[in-house]
């Protein structure tokens, strides 16, 4: 059995070997992952099998392979391509059955290219981001589409990476389909180095985490940790010793009630925002109203580094209240307080979702910073002035106002619905 990507963990694999009788005997990574934390020195850890990654970079372990490298394991065939662009390293891997055909039947492109979308090229700064955009135009066309229409393609991520601008809701495609549905695929070279240049694409500043853990191997777990139980008296204690609180529900329970200080990230949100508000030094407990659905949330932490998850709050939020523990709120409005109240000049209108989305039309008055890059640009946002917040639908504000309100910040009301709610009501938006 061959592994290609591993997640941390990686339970999912060895499971499915023991069920097939297989042996993992090949563990391969497409590039040094920069989104989450690569499984695979605990796959090997616990399962055996030889590392290989591309031999373009200093990893730590493994062993590095390049162009043209092949690997038997039964009636399957293995190659590997170098397709730098992404990253220097970069490689993909080609899938034959040699029983039936020589010709390849697939190919695992990494983050070379995706359904819809081809890999970002700014790792490497600014300056080398011409470069970079002519060795994944190099890869894709010279080396992915020789390969033939019929190929199907396997990706490393889906839609909401930000390894992509904009990736398709689509868990592989193939060569052919790309060539017609892909924007970027139908550029000249010129025209898609000069796109690739200008692309602005968020950084998550946990990004250097992952490369970090990824070049010299993250630390081996064994098991998926186990969550301990911090009550009350355990986790005013740990609060006082500067512990995080990530609050997992949705935008209006958070605001009807919270622990002071706590973090809100709704439950699905966790695995594409936990990286820029949450920090690997300080312990995290998780909270909600039932404690449903936690081991999807460890999971979710743990493959992102967070190694110090320490536990949950039992009995939840309610536990918290019904000990008669100080509780605070967040102020809610509706698109329609927010058209009455829209030119009273009184508060500060901030709107943080993507820039793209920001592009297509925003509020009239609503100054723009994503909900990402608050942390950083925090000092642009008047703290002696009312808040008020909107995004896409009233998560991301939300999840927003809980980080200012643990800054200090007072006065901090989020929009329900917001800017989906704000096209549907039918009011007006402003384009540049």
């Amino acid at each position: 059995m061959v592994v290609i990507d591993p997640r941390r963990d990686v339970s999912v694999y060895i499971d499915r070997a023991e069920e097939n009788g297989l042996e993992i005997s090949h563990i391969f990574e497409t590039h040094r992952n920069e989104d989450y934390v690569i499984g695979s020195l605990e796959l090997q850890e616990s399962a055996g099998g030889h590392i290989y990654h591309g031999k373009n970079f200093d990893f730590d372990y493994g062993n590095p392979v390049g162009e043209n490298d092949k690997f038997k394991l039964g009636n399957l065939e293995l190659e590997v391509l170098e397709t730098p662009g992404h990253t220097k390293e970069s490689i993909s891997i080609l899938l034959r059955d040699i029983n039936v055909s020589h010709a390849t039947q697939m190919v695992f492109t990494g983050d070379v290219i995706f359904a819809g979308e081809t890999g970002r090229v700014d790792f490497y700064g600014v300056e080398n981001r011409i470069e970079m955009a002519g060795l994944l135009y190099n890869s894709i066309f010279n080396k992915i589409f020789p390969l033939g229409d019929n190929v199907v393609l396997y990706p490393a991520h889906g839609a909401g990476s930000v390894c992509g601008a904009d990736i398709r809701e689509q868990d592989y495609t193939t060569v052919g389909y790309e060539k017609k549905t892909n924007p970027q695929l139908r550029l000249t070279k010129e025209e898609f180095i000069r796109q690739k240049y200008k692309e602005e694409i968020y950084y998550p500043p946990y990004f250097k985490k992952m490369e970090e853990l990824n070049q010299k191997g993250a630390p081996i777990l064994h098991h998926l940790p186990l969550l301990k139980p911090a009550y009350i008296i355990k986790l005013k204690k740990m609060i006082e010793q500067g512990a995080q609180i990530l609050d997992v529900r949705n935008p209006t329970s958070f605001a009807g009630g919270h622990i002071p200080g706590s973090i809100n990230i709704w439950r699905e949100g966790v695995p594409a925002f936990a990286g820029w508000f949450l920090n690997y030094q300080d312990p995290m407990v998780i909270v909600d109203d039932h404690n449903l659905g936690l081991n999807q949330l460890k999971r979710s932490l743990v493959r992102l580094g967070y190694d110090n998850l320490y536990g949950y709050l039992p009995g939840g939020v309610p536990s918290w209240y019904l000990h008669a523990e100080e509780v605070q709120t967040l102020n809610l409005w509706t698109v329609q307080q927010l058209k009455k109240h829209q030119f009273d000049g009184d508060f500060y209108l901030l709107d943080v979702r993507k820039l793209n989305d920001r592009k297509k039309g925003y509020i009239e008055g609503s100054t723009h910073i994503y909900a990402g890059l608050v942390s950083q640009e925090i000092d642009k946002i008047p703290k002696n002035q009312k808040l008020v917040i909107y995004c896409d639908s009233g998560y991301k504000s939300t999840m927003v106002a809980s980080y200012l309100l643990q800054k200090g910040y007072s006065g901090v009301t989020s929009v329900l619905g917001s800017m989906n709610a704000w096209l549907k009501a039918g009011y007006p938006i402003m384009n540049d």
